[in-house]
């Protein structure tokens, strides 16, 4: 069993936690670029309103950041901060539940794009408003990573 483990341990992906910072603002950052491409190219094909519909979107972004995406990114990042292993695996820049919860938004929104059950030009609208608190969550694995020793004595 010691054998195992110690082959388990030397394939395991481990990185330092401030790099494990910018790999989930990477993936963060490609969610929330991926939404909002998927969003701007089909709100363009409907320009009645555009702008409008764009603003509307980027609000209702920011209220999703500050009511629901600003508690899940700082929960994280405290999360990856307070990790005792110093190499961390790769992947852990998120916890179980939210592969869980990544997984089934993916197949939702496939699901919903792929079925026609809500209009490709509102969904695309959400896929915007959803893009804003993603990028945002982004910009703060960024900073913590950028500003690890300020993060790691101010969040500890």
């Amino acid at each position: 069993m010691t054998n195992s483990k110690t082959i388990f341990q030397r394939l395991k992906p481990g990185i330092p936690k401030r790099y494990l910072l910018f790999v989930a603002a990477l993936v963060w950052t490609f969610a929330g670029s991926m939404l909002f491409y998927r969003g701007f190219s089909v709100l363009v094909d409907y320009p009645d309103l555009l702008w409008l519909k764009i603003v509307i979107s980027i609000i209702l972004g920011l209220i999703f950041y500050v009511a629901l995406f600003n508690r899940i990114s700082s929960k994280h990042t405290q999360r990856i901060l307070k990790m005792e292993i110093n190499r961390p695996c790769l992947f852990s820049f998120f916890n179980v539940r939210s592969y869980l919860m990544m997984a089934l938004m993916i197949t939702m929104g496939i699901t919903l794009r792929k079925t026609g059950v809500v209009p490709l030009q509102y969904l695309s609208a959400f896929y915007v408003t959803m893009g804003v608190p993603l990028s945002l969550s982004a910009v703060r694995f960024y900073y913590n990573g950028i500003f690890y020793k300020r993060a790691t004595t101010h969040n500890l």
